[in-house]
């Protein structure tokens, strides 16, 4: 295959996807042999594992093979998932894995050696240019989008990467969605990721053949699909694991500290919650307990390591609620059965304060844009959760849903970035690093 003039890298909070445009200028997803089929994406994910076979005296994987790795020996690895929510904290400086410490950047660069790997050769030589995905607003209360900026280019040029440019992971997403316009158009595009969701309002016009844009008005929020799932977790899984119920302390009837159940945000986090101080008391607790069975659930379930295993539950039930009234969660493992039928409107009640987010990052992008509805032509919807009926419901009510349009919701981002990136000029849609 011969190298790919440019190349666009969706690095998500919970999936990466990458594109390359081939010589007709059409951008391809590049598809990575995944359990005996082919995927478009690639998990963001990171193991380390001790292996003295190795000059580095550690293996290093990513994406599927990172989890299977983990899975296969939890006490021995070191797993990362969702590093992209450090990328802006100043907190972050770095974190010792197997006696080296490991800043951001190398966390990243790691990630990318390994997804590279992956491709074959979809990915075998570095273009002469990279365009990658960065959100309106970075996750962390304290963000610095100049310092994840900084990070995310010492990270890509040790790839080899000799350009590099940064575009609004939403901005991509309307390059993508803008092909298909027939006329000029204002349009606001929805990016729901995995930890953050995206807004911005674009004005686009054809002159002289050529599609021209001008951004209008930007926001975002870091709330979207890991929220969701751990409204799940804390409305339907926790309960069943003793949160909210009592153990008696001699005369005392006490709550059980609800802090055991924060972890649940995380699956990865529950490994470690395994081997802490908590996990003691938490085996004390059982024969105190006014409900020893859901606490012993709890215990089987960190014992066993299965947290894994019930977020792909927690998925599976979130999928199915997009598409009917009512589904059945069901997890099982180690004796643990949690079944239970789920309508989709206690869902959307769990998720009240989410939706209540969503709806005013678009209206701080609407006012920055200065516009009322009626000035926004169509809406693009893209990202996993725009699957949710809720979030699609609440553009449909304020925009009306002949303006509403979705599709290719996983890949229009990095779609979008590898299209920007063979532009004449780039640097209309895009900016560079800072310093």
């Amino acid at each position: 295959m011969s190298q790919p003039p440019v190349i666009g890298v969706d690095f998500g909070t919970t999936n990466t996807v990458v594109s390359v445009l081939d010589d007709d200028g059409r951008a391809q997803l590049v598809r990575f042999p995944i359990a005996g089929a082919h995927a478009s994406t690639f998990r963001s994910a990171l193991s380390f594992h001790a292996d003295a076979d190795q000059p580095t005296g550690r293996a290093v994987e990513a994406g599927p093979w990172a989890i299977e790795t983990y899975m296969e020996d939890p006490g021995e690895t070191r797993f990362i998932q969702s590093f992209k929510s450090y990328a802006a904290s100043p907190l972050f400086s770095e974190t010792s894995i197997l006696n080296r410490r490991y800043k951001f950047e190398d966390l990243l660069s790691a990630f990318l050696l390994k997804l590279r790997d992956h491709a074959g050769a979809a990915l075998a030589e570095p273009p002469r240019r990279v365009i990658v995905g960065r959100p309106v607003r970075f996750a962390g209360a304290n963000a610095d989008p100049a310092l994840a900026l900084t990070r995310y280019e010492a990270a890509f040029r040790r790839l080899g990467f000799s350009e590099i440019l940064y575009a609004f992971e939403p901005v991509a997403a309307a390059f993508f969605f803008a092909r298909r316009l027939s006329e000029d158009a204002t349009v606001l595009v929805a990016d729901f990721g995995g930890g953050t969701s995206d807004f911005s309002i674009i004005r686009f016009e054809r002159r002289g053949g050529a599609l021209t844009s001008r951004a209008l008005g930007q926001s975002g929020v870091a709330v979207a699909g890991d929220a969701f799932d751990y409204r799940i977790i804390d409305h339907l899984v926790s309960p069943e694991l003793g949160k909210g119920s009592s153990y008696r302390d001699f005369a005392n009837i006490l709550p059980v500290p609800p802090r055991y159940y924060a972890s649940f945000a995380r699956w990865d986090q529950l490994a470690l919650m395994h081997t802490s101080r908590d996990m003691r008391d938490i085996r004390g607790l059982v024969k105190k307990s006014l409900e020893p069975e859901k606490l012993a659930r709890l215990v089987a379930l960190l014992d066993g390591e299965h947290g894994y295993h019930l977020y792909q539950s927690v998925s599976r039930l979130k999928e199915a609620l997009s598409q009917a009234e009512e589904a059945v969660f069901d997890f099982r493992a180690d004796g643990i059965v949690i079944e239970k039928p789920v309508r989709r409107a206690a869902f959307e009640g769990w998720i009240g304060r989410e939706l209540a987010a969503i709806e005013t990052a678009t209206d701080e992008a609407m006012a920055a844009a200065d516009l009322t509805p009626a000035g926004v032509d169509r809406v693009f919807l893209t990202g996993g959760s725009s699957f949710v009926p809720a979030v699609r419901r609440l553009f449909e009510t304020r925009f009306g849903a002949d303006k509403i349009s979705t599709g290719a919701e996983l890949e229009s981002i990095a779609a979008g970035l590898s299209l920007i990136a063979a532009e004449p000029d780039p640097m209309a849609w895009c900016e560079r690093a800072p310093g």
